[in-house]
């Protein structure tokens, strides 16, 4: 994806309050081999593509007074109450260097899972999307997981996927192999299952 940017020589809080009345957004581009630059962007454009869930997750071609470069989103401020972006924070990319950032997770066949159509279950999405790293080369717009064979009141787990080639998880520090979906009963009660089992254990005589 390609946005325009515009460079801009002042900074400082009076001078972003300028721009946002002007109708721009105050921004910044760093890393890669290059100082921080100060840029300031449309802030229709940037509000619309914001709306887009691929800019989150792409690497995107910034033109920026007739220069392409290629950025990847980092940050967004938005104001606390009003549909209206503050500032925005790019990251330069370069081929040869891996990045690390999150992308959206693409649920599949709920619907056709054995939870869904043979016990009614309902599916909680517990992630919708996943740090990630590898070079700018490999980010997949989104990462698949299918929940064709999903089970009653089963969850399905990192370790039951397959990564793009070249994508590594970058979270295995602190959660080797998160939760992303799991099966439960409509309204979150006991399963059919159980609630059998339980009318069983009822019915059973006690012994005097």
């Amino acid at each position: 994806m390609k946005f325009q940017a515009f460079s801009r020589s002042v900074q400082g809080s009076s001078a972003s309050r300028r721009l946002r009345r002007a109708g721009q957004v105050p921004a910044i581009v760093y890393g890669g081999n290059a100082e921080p630059t100060v840029i300031a962007l449309d802030h229709n454009q940037i509000y619309h593509d914001l709306r887009k869930e691929a800019f989150h997750a792409s690497i995107l071609t910034m033109d920026l007074d007739g220069k392409s470069e290629k950025v990847l989103l980092r940050a967004v401020q938005w104001h606390a109450y009003k549909p209206q972006v503050l500032h925005v924070d790019f990251q330069r990319v370069r081929a040869d260097q891996a990045i690390t950032t999150r992308v959206p997770l693409n649920f599949l066949n709920g619907d056709e899972s054995p939870a869904v159509k043979l016990h009614n279950q309902v599916i909680s999405q517990l992630l919708v999307d996943l740090e990630i790293t590898c070079l700018p080369g490999d980010l997949p717009a989104s990462i698949d997981v299918d929940l064709a064979n999903l089970n009653a009141d089963e969850t399905i787990t990192l370790a039951a996927i397959t990564l793009p080639e070249g994508v590594v998880y970058a979270g295995a520090s602190t959660d080797p192999d998160p939760a992303l979906a799991t099966a439960l009963p409509v309204g979150g009660g006991a399963s059919d299952e159980d609630e059998g089992e339980d009318a069983d254990e009822a019915e059973e005589p006690t012994e005097e």
